[in-house]
């Protein structure tokens, strides 16, 4: 489905409110005769309550693939292109807009199926990552997944337990850092600039680099 870049803005917008933020659902204020809102309406993929615009089925699912573009643009923006600070938002507000249906598959498989943008925010999960064992070789992979003598640099990290973050952190690992693993059995040994550290497996899980070629 084509939309304009205005509509798919608007959709990314209502999905943020309705589907992550907590508290009461207040939609967007309508404005008559807005063309976009218009566009919207016509493609059933909003209604109007007392005024304001809500999200139907249809347009949360449209929804979540305009979010999924756009923080996987600004996955691969932030790992791939080192592009950093402000500029992540600008470019991949315009970027996302040239990842249609397909494209954005092969983009989450190049980068090793993230689970989150640059912002921490959750990246919707697409059929790529469903049959993830079929993907071919990552860029961005877990250390758990490297082999002996990878090396590359940390993308990101990313752990369902802060406490583990925190002791990632507490050890000054690093996004942008450079990694190598040095072993794998009985633990997870790698080294960060000259340091060698020890991890378990859910740790090493925690780690995400960006692999790089010899």
């Amino acid at each position: 489905m084509e939309l304009s870049d205005r509509a798919e803005e608007i959709l990314e917008t209502l999905w943020v409110e309705q589907e992550e933020e907590k508290g009461p659902t207040k939609g967007l204020h309508m404005i008559r005769g807005d063309d976009t809102v218009q566009e919207l309406l016509r493609l059933a993929l909003v209604k109007i309550t007392n005024e304001n615009i809500f999200l139907t089925e249809r347009g949360k699912k449209e929804a979540e693939s305009s979010i999924r573009r756009h923080r996987l643009a600004e996955r691969l923006l932030f790992d791939i292109l080192d592009v950093k600070g402000s500029l992540i938002d600008q470019m991949s507000c315009r970027f996302e807009h040239v990842l249609h249906e397909g494209i954005e598959d092969n983009v989450c498989i190049l980068l090793g199926h993230p689970r989150v943008c640059p912002h921490g925010k959750p990246i919707p999960e697409g059929k790529c990552c469903r049959d993830i064992k079929k993907a071919p070789k990552k860029i961005v992979t877990p250390l758990s997944e490297l082999s002996k003598g990878d090396r590359g640099k940390i993308a990101y990290l990313h752990s369902k337990d802060s406490a583990n973050l925190n002791k990632l952190i507490s050890m000054g690992i690093l996004p942008g850092m450079q990694i190598s693993l040095v072993q794998k059995f009985p633990s997870y040994i790698f080294q960060v600039s000259q340091t060698q550290f020890s991890v378990d497996t859910e740790l090493a899980r925690d780690i995400y680099v960006r692999l790089i070629g010899e």
